[in-house]
């Protein structure tokens, strides 16, 4: 784990840098698509999102989520990445659900720098973010 400063721009000049944002998030779903057939599956992205436990704890501390809540909020995400209701989310779906993703965050940031501690994950975006800020300088 490693303490970064991020604003809003940190995150916004990472996904208008096309080319790198592309690449960046492409890692992700190659790394997330377990089967290697091009699209992630309802399975593969309930897999990712448990492996981040993003729901089942509150600022570090577990809680417990009835497991039908969880199988829900999960569908609903899936949903909204598989915008074209194929079945399975292709690597155009995921590219555009990232971005909207990251946008809000740096819209949620706002344009003053916060400490935030961030794990050591060679696929974060964040961390990718201000790698591509601490390049600049």
């Amino acid at each position: 784990m490693g303490v970064v400063v991020i604003d809003g721009s940190t995150v916004r000049d990472f996904v208008q840098n096309e080319a790198l944002f592309a690449k960046s998030v492409d890692e992700q779903f190659a790394a997330l698509d377990l089967n290697k057939d091009g699209v992630l599956s309802r399975a593969e992205l309930r897999t990712a999102f448990e492996s981040m436990r993003l729901i089942e704890t509150h600022f570090g501390i577990d809680v417990a989520t009835p497991p039908e809540q969880l199988a829900k909020l999960y569908d609903s995400i899936f949903d909204k990445f598989d915008g074209d209701r194929s079945g399975a989310v292709d690597r155009r779906e995921f590219r555009e659900e990232m971005k909207k993703i990251m946008l809000a965050i740096a819209d949620g940031l706002g344009s003053f720098p916060i400490q935030m501690v961030l794990e050591d994950d060679p696929n974060s975006l964040l961390q990718k973010a201000v790698d591509l800020e601490a390049s600049k300088t």
